[in-house]
């Protein structure tokens, strides 16, 4: 965990470049191009990258070391920004292209690669708490990267913001190549390093799917994933319409106040949860994340239903929190899989949620022009409360049904994860 913390701090730098990157980069394209067209075509090629990715994400660090992946992602993002800034002002527009698909995809690559690697690196049993203290860093990170884009922008310049992210992704990759951990999981000496690689879900392209198949209860927790991508996208798009119309003079204290609150939630939680697995030595289970989905998902209605702003700043923390602790619960979930098919499944999940994030973001948008924000983030996030409500119980039911069942005669083959019951508070 010593370790693992530097590369927790390192991680933390990188997210903060991604996320002023992701606010300075849009800001750059409508200022050189004067376009909104083509500011929201930056973006659109960004997400669909990402999306896009995952799949092959999943396929790379399920036969590359992860380390290299991850170290690789960060020198990429930090040399194609370099080469932003000594570009000539005429090759910029183009240039700009390239690099959102070098964003989307090397963010991609990363995050799968990170995810699957730490079960490897810190040990199964202390996932959760290194979850925990990946999502702080995080959290932590989108708080200072957001805050600090307008103003270094503003009286730096773009230069100066390019700059500050390519140096942020080369301390990251100092930082991983400093670092003497593996990502890996350590293979049998006597099994050859093609039979390895034709193990179920470790090649082929529909192993992930039938990974899936197989596992009906990790199904339905990425099905719940990308339906709250939906939701999620919804009150991205929401937050400065409603934040405007709070307040038309100052349109941003809204924003900033429901942000720096909902950061302070997610943070706040993660500290419980570490402290609570240190202590019991367990995870939160799938019944956890259902039940934390749903209240993060009423906590987001609660925030644009037109409350006082002292109850509407309880909503935005009571969202924070369900937000790590779902988060938290569903990284630890699948990280429970075997090595040789973890790295695909955490790939097909990135590209699940940005397929959802991407697609509530075009409808939410379109929405916006006939509903209020209100209708459009309570229909999205309305979407994943009943969805998630019978997840639950059907989790609860199979829960009780197992404690009824008389003990069965041990079977010889592997158990996985069909009935509920065997997997709800046991992680």
């Amino acid at each position: 965990m010593k370790r693992f913390r530097l590369l927790v701090a390192g991680n933390a730098v990188s997210a903060y470049g991604s996320y002023l990157n992701m606010v300075a980069l849009n800001v750059f394209v409508y200022h050189l191009t004067g376009s909104a067209l083509t500011a929201g075509l930056y973006m659109a090629v960004r997400l669909l990258t990402s999306v896009a990715s995952g799949v092959l994400a999943g396929a790379l660090a399920s036969r590359i070391p992860r380390k290299r992946l991850m170290v690789g992602a960060d020198l990429t993002q930090a040399t194609a920004l370099v080469l932003l800034l000594l570009a000539p002002s005429g090759a910029r527009v183009a240039l700009l292209f390239g690099l959102a698909v070098i964003a989307g995809a090397c963010s991609t690559v990363s995050g799968v690669a990170l995810r699957s690697a730490v079960p490897e690196i810190v040990g199964a049993e202390l996932r959760t708490r290194a979850n925990s203290l990946l999502a702080t860093g995080r959290s932590l990170a989108m708080v200072a990267g957001f805050g600090s884009a307008s103003v270094i922008v503003a009286q730096l310049g773009y230069r100066w913001a390019f700059a500050f992210d390519a140096l942020s992704f080369l301390v990251s990759a100092s930082v991983l190549l400093s670092l003497p951990i593996r990502t890996e999981a350590a293979r049998e000496k006597d099994v050859p390093a093609d039979a390895a690689k034709a193990e179920p879900g470790g090649g082929g392209r529909w192993a992930t799917l039938m990974l899936l198949r197989s596992m009906p209860v990790v199904a339905v927790m990425v099905l719940v994933r990308a339906v709250d991508g939906l939701g999620s996208s919804s009150h991205n798009v929401a937050l400065p319409i409603y934040s405007d119309a709070l307040d038309h003079a100052h349109p941003a204290a809204f924003i900033s106040q429901f942000w720096a609150t909902w950061a302070i939630g997610n943070i706040a939680m993660q500290q419980i949860l570490s402290r609570w697995t240190s202590r019991t030595g367990r995870s939160p289970g799938e019944q956890v994340f259902a039940l934390g989905a749903c209240v993060m998902s009423a906590a987001f209605i609660l925030v644009f239903s037109g409350l006082p702003t002292v109850l509407a700043v309880v909503a935005a923390l009571v969202a924070g929190m369900a937000d790590g602790l779902t988060e938290v619960a569903y990284v630890s979930r699948l990280q429970t899989v075997p090595d040789a098919q973890r790295a695909r499944l955490f790939g097909l999940s990135a590209s699940v949620e940005n397929l959802g994030f991407g697609l509530g973001m075009i409808l939410s948008g379109a929405l916006l022009e006939e509903f209020s924000p209100l209708q459009v983030v309570g229909a999205f996030h309305g979407l994943a409360i009943p969805l998630c409500l019978g997840f639950l119980l059907l989790l609860v039911r199979g829960a009780v049904a197992g404690r009824a069942a008389p003990p069965a005669t041990p079977e010889p083959e592997a158990a996985d994860d069909r009935v509920p019951a065997s997997e709800g508070g046991r992680t």
